[in-house]
């Protein structure tokens, strides 16, 4: 795994963190409204933790956010399957 600053961390783990409860609230995955509510309610407190983040790299001077090891990191985290959770299903044409 490639080393990062910490700034550059704390936005992949808030960033994945809003990828997990994005994929919660999607209606292809909820399960219950409940459910869906409670992500919905953390998505504030994540986004504004990876605005900190993202704020934080700016100020140090970190102007390259998506670069090849923020990349890297992401996926060897998971983050491809945990993204995919964001997609709707494809649409299947009706028999009738």
């Amino acid at each position: 795994m490639p080393a990062l600053t910490s700034a550059e961390r704390e936005f992949v783990d808030h960033y994945l963190a809003v990828v997990d409860l994005l994929g919660r609230i999607n209606p292809a995955n909820a399960e219950a409204t409940y459910g869906a509510l409670r992500a919905a309610q953390a998505l504030v407190g994540e986004a504004g933790r990876l605005r900190d983040a993202l704020e934080t790299m700016l100020e140090r001077g970190e102007k390259e956010v998506f670069g090849d090891a923020l990349i890297q990191v992401i996926r060897e985290l998971d983050g491809q399957r945990r993204t995919e959770r964001l997609a709707l299903p494809d649409e299947h044409p009706s028999s009738g």
